[in-house]
């Protein structure tokens, strides 16, 4: 009896799958945390050296925490039926913790480590317990609970680097990071009870793929944030102008390259794989890579709106040409989870970035933004020539095509 009633927590088969209203609103406490990312990577623009790598360092484990509570959460909604009141109230919790790690951002490696580790633990150690108590006697208990039990063993270190030297803040927290993400892709392995291998949970397709879609809008809505308040808050100029205006068409380009057949057909993918739960996991990693480039991008943004024919930063090129570099590599990653293979015109696009990258060294930032645009013009024309008058192809997802006969007893 215990575990029927909790099998009323997990998404029937009617399920639409489509995100709800409730995800929506928690992504806004997504989208303050990913401004406060930003603002932490801006604030490297006049860095050097060592100073840039360990500052650019800091803010990437701040950010990699986020966003392992958001995947986390969008996994959880993608396999429990999210108008359950004990899933939204796990929901809106979260969404509390995350945006206490997203006003504690801004100084989480100083004076409000211990606020913005707390937080995290209270999702990571906490939310699985209630999941798993929801559960009762359901055998997919066990999974919160696996998650709950390995969450605790990195808490010491959080607290530890938290409550500790602000040297050892960094080294102790990368390695309780390390384990937290280790952990995930072996999923959770416990003596006597084994792993419960994530890539054989049993998920609804196309809610992953709509949050996925979501986050990667998000980012670039956080883009166009930077954009405006940027472009709006200092003194109007024709070199303003100008940079806002190349400024917004990258980040349309880059809206224009993802959703170019791969990214629109993630829903599509996920419900042709035999393993849809590992095609998951990989796209959850691609995101990762995606929402991360326009992040960089964005900072870029600011840097090129501040001074478009200033005197070059020191990291300026690292935000710049880096982030859509980046965005190029993630999107060809996407390209071959959703069709086993990769197309020539983003393999063509990073090449030719990689070649200009130190002839922009000598050039104002304006000019370094307006060859990326350039090239990433390249990369959606040379796509809309080689799909034009074709049809929507069929996805073909390279992984998974094993047997699928063994399954996790747990999924």
């Amino acid at each position: 009896m215990a575990a029927v009633r909790g099998a009323d927590l997990l998404r029937p088969p009617t399920s639409s799958g489509r995100a709800t209203f409730l995800e929506l609103f928690f992504d806004l406490a997504f989208v303050v945390a990913l401004t406060r990312v930003s603002q932490r990577f801006a604030g490297l623009s006049d860095d050097t050296g060592w100073a840039l790598v360990t500052g650019f360092g800091r803010t990437l484990l701040l950010f990699l925490a986020l966003w392992l509570i958001w995947s986390h959460t969008a996994w959880i909604t993608s396999r429990y039926e999210p108008e359950r009141p004990i899933i939204q109230a796990v929901v809106v919790g979260t969404m509390f913790a995350g945006l206490i790690m997203a006003v504690t951002l801004s100084r989480a490696m100083e004076e409000r480590a211990l606020a913005f580790a707390a937080a995290y633990l209270m999702v990571m150690v906490v939310r699985p317990l209630v999941v798993a108590a929801a559960l009762r006697g359901h055998p997919r208990r066990l999974v919160p609970f696996r998650l709950a039990v390995w969450a605790s063993t990195t808490a010491p270190l959080w607290l530890a680097g938290a409550l500790g030297p602000d040297r050892l803040r960094l080294p102790l927290w990368a390695a309780a990071l390390a384990i937290d993400y280790l952990a995930w892709a072996l999923g959770w392995p416990l003596p006597w009870l084994g792993a419960s291998k994530v890539g054989r949970w049993r998920i609804a397709g196309t809610h992953l793929a709509d949050r996925y879609q979501q986050v990667f809008l998000i980012a670039l809505g956080e883009s166009i944030l930077v954009i405006g308040v940027v472009f709006g808050g200092t003194d109007y100029s024709y070199g303003r102008a100008a940079a806002f205006t190349v400024t917004f068409a990258t980040s349309a380009l880059l809206w224009r390259i993802y959703f170019h057949r791969a990214g629109l057909l993630l829903t599509d993918a996920l419900e042709r794989a035999d393993m849809p739960g590992r095609l998951g996991t990989l796209l959850e990693r691609t995101h990762l890579l995606i929402v991360f480039s326009v992040l960089v991008t964005a900072v870029g943004y600011e840097l090129v709106i501040d001074h478009p024919f200033g005197q070059p930063r020191p990291g300026w090129l690292l935000f710049v040409v880096g982030g859509p570099m980046l965005f190029l590599v993630a999107r060809m990653r996407l390209e071959y989870e959703i069709f086993g293979r990769v197309s020539r015109s983003r393999a063509i696009g990073f090449v030719a970035l990689l070649l200009f990258t130190p002839a922009l060294v000598r050039w104002a930032p304006m000019v370094g933004l307006s060859v990326v645009a350039g090239v990433l013009a390249l990369v959606a024309l040379l796509d809309a020539r080689r799909s034009w008058g074709q049809p929507l192809e069929v996805p073909a997802p390279p992984v998974g095509r094993e047997s699928t006969d063994v399954r996790d007893s747990e999924a």
